[in-house]
């Protein structure tokens, strides 16, 4: 295999998120070893394991999460992301049974669309997750609630409302109050997972004929007043976009309509690259080049809804090798460095 500098493969390893298990940083001494190399651009937590039904994965109270993401940044030579997805009701990783504050679901603030109240719980989200160590958050959900029996927005309450002025409304209360508290957010499922039908951990979701223009409003507008610090790409499938392959692996969607058409300049995310909706129809090789080739910047392997403990070895050691062989242009990881570089914690 071709050799490359060590400046690439830092630029390599900036571009990847990946799950672990352990409270302590110990616990996984691979993590340990890859984080010191600076392989390793971000981390995401879970509180539970979803491969064993078991909680605390990562997460079992304030005190022992502080102590946790401290012992991740002092084994990293540069800044490290540790992310969390905290929207509150059904998807919030740090629960009140674990000493945290309750948050109501998105659903519950855009039906009030009370700004008082919203700007408080986001106030008080943001604020907990700065005093706990985490820098971005992988919300708010700006999904339209078209669909409300789609299994993985409508069902759990994640949507704000179908009413994309209330969702931009509500999202920019959220984002500004994470901004004041020096936490990074990210707009989610991009294009639009609320009229879906079926759940991207399990398949893929074709909103071919469910999905329309208007779901693009909250990321427009978002976007145009500078709101957005990242964009979380779905696993969804629209022919009518691309006939082939689903937002995350879509030139014609990540860069095509977020980048070209939407104007956006920042990062891009992936969705868990783990789910079923690509896991079960792309190899990890083939997932990587197409991702990155997409244009996403930071991809996410949770290594939670399947666990290897070797995983964030895995892909560091395939994206190189896609790198060193020349199906990914150096170039292009040079695009995604220039984004991540802006994106870093304020430190």
């Amino acid at each position: 295999m071709k050799r490359i500098g060590a400046a690439l493969e830092r630029r390599i390893g900036a571009m990847l998120l990946c799950g672990f298990r352990g409270l302590h940083l110990a616990d996984d001494p691979r993590l340990d070893r890859q984080l010191r190399a600076g392989r390793l651009g971000g981390v995401i937590l879970f509180d539970r394991d979803a491969t064993t039904g078991e909680l605390g994965r990562n997460v079992t109270g304030p005190e022992q999460l502080r102590t946790l993401t401290r012992e991740l940044r002092e084994a990293a030579p540069h800044p490290l992301w540790i992310a969390v997805d905290q929207e509150g009701g059904a998807v919030r990783r740090l629960k009140e049974e674990a000493g945290f504050p309750p948050l109501a679901a998105p659903r519950v603030l855009g039906e009030r669309d009370d700004e008082g109240e919203s700007r408080a719980q986001a106030e008080e989200t943001a604020r907990t997750l700065r005093q706990c160590g985490i820098d971005l958050n992988l919300a708010p959900v700006v999904d339209l609630d078209r669909n409300p029996d789609c299994p993985v927005i409508g069902r759990l309450r994640r949507s704000y409302s179908a009413d994309p002025q209330v969702v931009t409304r509500q999202a920019a209360l959220f984002i500004e109050a994470h901004r004041r508290q020096g936490v990074a957010t990210a707009l989610k499922h991009f294009p639009g997972h609320g009229s879906a039908r079926v759940d991207s951990h399990l398949g893929l979701p074709d909103i071919t004929d469910t999905w329309d223009e208007e779901e693009l409003l909250p990321y427009r507008e978002l976007i145009g007043r500078g709101l957005a610090d990242a964009v979380l790409v779905a696993h969804v499938f629209h022919a009518g976009l691309d006939p082939e392959f689903p937002a995350t692996l879509s030139p014609v969607v990540t860069t095509g309509l977020l980048r070209e058409r939407l104007g956006f300049a920042g990062v891009a995310i992936a969705d868990d690259l783990q789910m079923g909706a690509i896991a079960g129809r792309f190899g990890l090789e083939e997932t990587i080049w197409r991702a990155v080739d997409a244009g996403i910047d930071l991809l996410t392997f949770g290594n939670n809804l399947s666990y290897d403990p070797d995983l964030p070895e895995r892909v560091f050691a395939t994206l190189l090798d896609l790198v060193a062989r020349g199906d990914l242009a150096p170039a292009r990881i040079g695009e995604s460095a220039c984004r991540l570089l802006e994106f870093l914690p304020n430190r």
